[in-house]
């Protein structure tokens, strides 16, 4: 952890009623001395007039709090000045600031670092907080208050502590193996450790809620040249984002939108439409749409009620679940009889008219909310954890050989204690460097 006492702004940087800055660290109470000459009672908001630290011209007329350590939230002393939120009152703040001995404007995520690696939080309450801040639907506020209260902690500890039980057993066995130690303690450990395994699989086999939820649920929009995908990406952004034409072939690469959809974040992709070219650049354009309508967790098929629909193997490899089959144009010829299939989950729409589209965009959320709604546990919701826990799981399945029974004891241990290891390392009990800065460098100035 770098040295020095920290400070920067904790509100946004313009034009506001109020502005908080932010002061942390050994020296904390001299910006007060250098200030207002003023030491406030502990965790009582106190109005002060803040001074120049050289000429004590008034600059604000402020309210000052003071967190004494430990009892802050980075566990040092910290200063709040919330003051008024113009740009000159506070770049003469942040200026004063600068010109006392040992203060230093902080880092980007630097208090919040200084939380964990004081203890105030471990890491995955720490990316709560980030996915906090970060967070734009309902669901991503929820999902990352729960980490931030330790939903995700008290998990990977629950596991941690159980396997350190389990690898005390295993000491125990091996440091006094001329004791008495009890016949059936191999199997008791045998039985706990698979079914650890067991937990921690079904954990793991959670659709990626946690990821969805954090980083959009993906969206494709799938059909043939002209059948109004792209009209239809323009009605759900509710701007024009495609460019929409007559002309076959006139969306080449895939344009994505962000969406709220009964609080889920939404990726919304229009892709090229799909039809056998000769066309290289729009072939390529082919190949990625499919490539996209594959990988996406929902598709919106589209057909055009207004001609005939032909076969196309292309398309027809995606009607499968999570794909809403959407016949568009249907102020054209709404009695078309030679529609591929009229069953009673199809729906009908117009881009023209926005006929039907209420009732595609409640058909999608009912499908988004049956497969990611928040479960009663906290889920996880980054890929560096789901590594980590497949690490674990690893680990622990290198315990027993290929006819299932339990290897040498002191491969048993050893893999355990790399398993306790991969664990540590999601929840930031090792210190591992790379990882820290990595996390905190991608959190906002202030925070």
């Amino acid at each position: 952890m770098k040295k020095g006492t920290i400070f920067a702004p904790a509100t946004a940087s313009g034009r506001a009623g109020i502005g908080v800055i932010r002061v942390s660290g050994e020296l904390a109470l001299n910006a007060l001395e250098q200030f207002c000459v003023l030491c406030p009672k502990p965790r009582v908001a106190t109005r002060a007039l803040l001074t120049d630290v050289n000429t004590l011209e008034v600059i604000d007329d402020s309210i000052i709090i003071w967190f004494p350590k430990p009892k802050s939230y980075t566990g040092e002393d910290v200063i709040e000045f919330h003051i008024h939120g113009g740009s000159a009152v506070v770049t003469c703040i942040l200026e004063n600031l600068g010109k006392i001995s040992g203060f230093r404007f902080s880092d980007p995520g630097e208090f919040t670092r200084r939380a964990f690696e004081n203890g105030k939080m471990d890491l995955t309450a720490a990316e709560g907080l980030a996915d906090l801040i970060d967070a734009e639907t309902a669901m991503q506020r929820k999902q990352a208050l729960r980490q931030m209260a330790g939903g995700l902690e008290n998990i990977y500890d629950g596991w941690r502590s159980e396997l350190i039980k389990c690898l005390s057993y295993i000491e125990a066995i091996i440091d006094f193996s001329d004791e008495d130690i009890p016949s059936d303690l191999l199997l008791k450990i045998d039985y706990e450790i698979k079914n650890l395994i067991l937990n921690i699989s079904n954990f793991l086999a959670d659709n990626e809620r946690g990821e969805r939820v954090r980083d959009g649920i993906h969206v494709s929009i799938v059909g043939e040249p002209n059948v109004g995908k792209s009209s239809l990406l323009n009605i759900l952004a509710k701007r024009n984002v495609a460019i929409v034409s007559e002309v076959p072939g006139t969306t080449r690469d895939i344009i994505e939108v962000s969406l709220n959809l009964g609080g889920f974040a939404v990726v919304l992709s229009d892709t090229a439409g799909l039809r056998n070219t000769s066309d290289k650049i729009e072939s390529e354009g082919v190949r990625r749409a499919v490539l996209k309508a594959a990988e996406s967790d929902f598709r919106i098929i589209m057909y055009d009620k207004s001609r005939k629909i032909k076969k196309n193997q292309m398309i027809d490899s995606f009607e499968r679940e999570n794909s809403i089959i959407v016949f568009n144009k249907s102020d054209l010829n709404p009695e078309n009889s030679n529609l591929l299939d009229e069953r009673s989950e199809n729906l009908s729409i117009s881009a023209k008219t926005e006929q039907g589209i209420d009732d595609l965009i409640q058909k999608l959320t009912t499908l988004i909310e049956k497969q990611f709604t928040l479960s009663e546990t906290a889920s996880i919701s980054r890929s560096r954890h789901r590594v980590g826990v497949l690490n674990c799981i690893k680990c622990l399945n290198q315990i027993w050989n290929d006819q299932g029974t339990m290897n040498d004891i002191e491969l048993v241990a050893e893999e355990m204690r790399l398993a306790i290891r991969a664990l540590e390392q999601v929840t930031g009990r090792i210190d591992v460097e790379d990882v820290l800065d990595r996390i905190f460098g991608d959190f906002c100035i202030g925070k």
